[in-house]
């Protein structure tokens, strides 16, 4: 089979409509279309069918989609077999960051980047919810995305997932509250507190609702913020309080409480499409993105 056929295949699939992978190949739709019909008619199966005025994969072209996968895994892994005869990484990676991650690592990340000539990596900060990570992997090279410690893991047969950290979660409170000289706080507590949340659908108000289904303690949600900084500023100035990530929660704004009696905290990981990281580039901005964590986190 044609390795361009497998990889339009892929596309479509991880994109969901045949315009959606002319964009992402730099071709017209009717090229998709002309590759699709292309290896159906070589596999001798239907890979797609109707559905709406778009196509869905049939069971057959989401079986062939899986083994693209191992081809497409394969190619990647030879060629990069061939960019380790180089002395050093090279080429373009494209990395997403959620934003209060880009907040904490990408500072040292662009210096560590610097270091390595013939690296060029393309960085953007993404809003993500994890329901959108297997979308961004389809875009970037690297897609540091974060979970609910409590959710399904994004580990499928498609996503390569790699752990950087556990990231706590903890109330932040304004100076004077009357449980400042606390060190930690119950959830009972904060009953009749007015909380400062995040769109539905990002982890932190999967916490939120999870912490209300373990402890019976529902928090009213009076506004849904999902810039950290503002959120700070918001609970700083006595409008409400909010779980905040303990990394880069500025104490000399807000004051910081763990919570007592539960676990609130999200995962931050690295997601790839399978046999990405065997590219030395890759590679290398994976190895830096491992360390800047352990430096940040240990600092």
């Amino acid at each position: 089979m044609d390795i361009a056929k497998l990889r339009t295949l892929r596309e479509f699939a991880d994109r969901g409509s045949v315009s959606a992978a002319a964009r992402a190949l730099h071709c017209t739709p009717s090229a998709v279309s002309q590759q699709l019909r292309a290896l159906q008619a070589e596999v001798g199966l239907p890979l797609t069918e109707p559905s709406g005025r778009g196509l869905r994969l049939t069971d057959a072209g989401r079986a062939l989609v899986a083994r693209a996968d191992d081809v497409l895994a394969a190619v990647a892994h030879a060629e990069a077999e061939l960019d380790a005869y180089r002395s050093a990484p090279r080429g373009r990676v494209r990395l997403a960051l959620f934003p209060s991650a880009a907040l904490l690592l990408l500072p040292g990340l662009l210096s560590r980047f610097a270091e390595r000539p013939g690296l060029d990596v393309e960085v953007r900060d993404v809003d993500m919810t994890p329901k959108d990570v297997p979308g961004l992997v389809a875009d970037f090279d690297i897609v540091v995305a974060h979970r609910d410690e409590l959710a399904e893991p994004f580990g499928t047969e498609r996503l390569d997932v790699v752990h950087l950290l556990r990231e706590p979660l903890d109330v932040a409170l304004p100076f004077g509250h009357p449980l400042a000289d606390r060190d930690r706080v119950e959830p009972a507590e904060l009953a009749g507190e007015p909380w400062l949340g995040v769109d539905v659908g990002y982890p932190v108000d999967d916490v939120l609702r999870s912490l209300a289904v373990r402890t019976g303690v529902q928090p009213a949600v009076v506004h849904r913020i999902n810039d950290f900084r503002v959120t700070e500023a918001l609970v700083a100035a006595g409008h409400g309080i909010a779980l905040l990530p303990r990394f880069t929660l500025d104490t000399r704004r807000v004051l910081r409480k763990e919570l007592a009696g539960i676990r609130a905290a999200r995962h931050v990981e690295a997601v790839l499409r399978p046999g990405a990281r065997t590219r030395p580039a890759v590679a290398a901005v994976l190895a830096d993105l491992r360390a800047e964590t352990t430096a940040v986190t240990a600092s």
